[in-house]
């Protein structure tokens, strides 16, 4: 006897041999924001191990873990660009103050690092520390502080400029003085290690002793090697009140002359005489961003002040 299959009894037979997808964690009902800009739209994401595998409409598919995340948003992890935890995460690697707040990337290195160190900087952080937060300074370059993250675990993903202030103390100490021609070209094979061990270029926190000891000359120079490694500049500028536009002046030729990109970091006008020079220094910036130098900024996202 012979049967005659019709075309949508073929389809439900070849359905049902197909296997639901599963994998090891399903989102669904989410607002995704993707991280491109564009509007955010309601989905599901399927994640096997540490991969997003699987993104948009996702109703035939099934989870190991399944999360109704109705009326929550799932976005990229948020970058804290401006990060103090060098310390609290040697002792407490799980970050949950920003890893609860969705902040899965730390960048450190504004004007000071954790390296490089010597033996007279690792003496006088260790009497700085107080017992509920002692550890073992177990590194000598930005690096090798890095490594040691890794060592003893932490949540977040960590990257760190090199800080100009923490060359300067490494062959200058506290001095107001510039550095000789043989402390300066310590001072740049010390960046030059740096970037060579990844870090990301350097950063200045010019508003602060011993920071403000260096002239606009000696950062040019570290900048220089950063750019060699395709590093940027980032400044906490030498004045964000009186002298604000001048600041920025500083920071665009050091951009220039060293051939680097540069950021701005919280970019504000202090002082109340100073709050008309904000539209004159965003008018600087959007000149030398005209010319070719590439320069950005960034700010608080609330109300900052002392």
């Amino acid at each position: 006897m012979k049967f005659r299959h019709s075309p949508l009894l073929l389809s439900l037979i070849i359905l049902s041999c197909q296997e639901t997808k599963v994998y090891d964690i399903v989102i669904s009902n989410a607002t995704i924001y993707d991280g491109s800009g564009n509007p955010s739209y309601t989905g599901g994401i399927a994640i096997n191990a540490d991969t997003i595998a699987a993104l948009g409409d996702l109703t035939d598919i099934e989870g190991k873990t399944e999360i109704d995340a109705l009326g929550m948003a799932v976005t990229p992890g948020f970058v804290n660009m401006l990060s103090w935890s060098t310390e609290s995460l040697i002792t407490d690697g799980r970050s949950l103050g920003e890893i609860k707040q969705g902040v899965t990337l730390e960048v450190m290195g504004e004007g000071w690092s954790m390296g490089p160190q010597n033996a007279e900087m690792k003496a006088q952080a260790e009497m700085d520390m107080d017992d509920d937060t002692r550890y073992d300074i177990d590194w000598t370059t930005l690096g090798e502080y890095l490594s040691s993250l890794e060592r003893r675990g932490i949540s977040p993903n960590v990257a760190s400029f090199v800080g100009a202030t923490t060359l300067r103390i490494h062959e200058v100490g506290f001095d107001d003085r510039p550095p000789t021609d043989k402390e300066l070209s310590n001072m740049k094979e010390l960046a030059r290690v740096a970037m060579e061990e990844g870090a990301l270029g350097i950063g200045s926190s010019l508003i602060y002793a011993p920071a403000f000891y260096a002239s606009t000359n000696e950062l040019i120079e570290l900048c220089k090697v950063a750019s060699e490694y395709g590093g940027m500049y980032i400044t906490h500028m030498r004045s964000e009140g009186n002298n604000f536009l001048e600041a920025i002046d500083e920071t665009i030729e050091i951009a220039e002359k060293a051939n680097l990109p540069a950021e701005i970091y919280h970019l504000k006008a202090g002082g109340q005489s100073n709050w008309p020079k904000m539209d004159l220094a965003i008018e600087k910036i959007d000149a030398a961003r005209s010319a070719g130098t590439r320069i950005t900024t960034d700010m608080y996202t609330y109300i900052a002040g002392a």
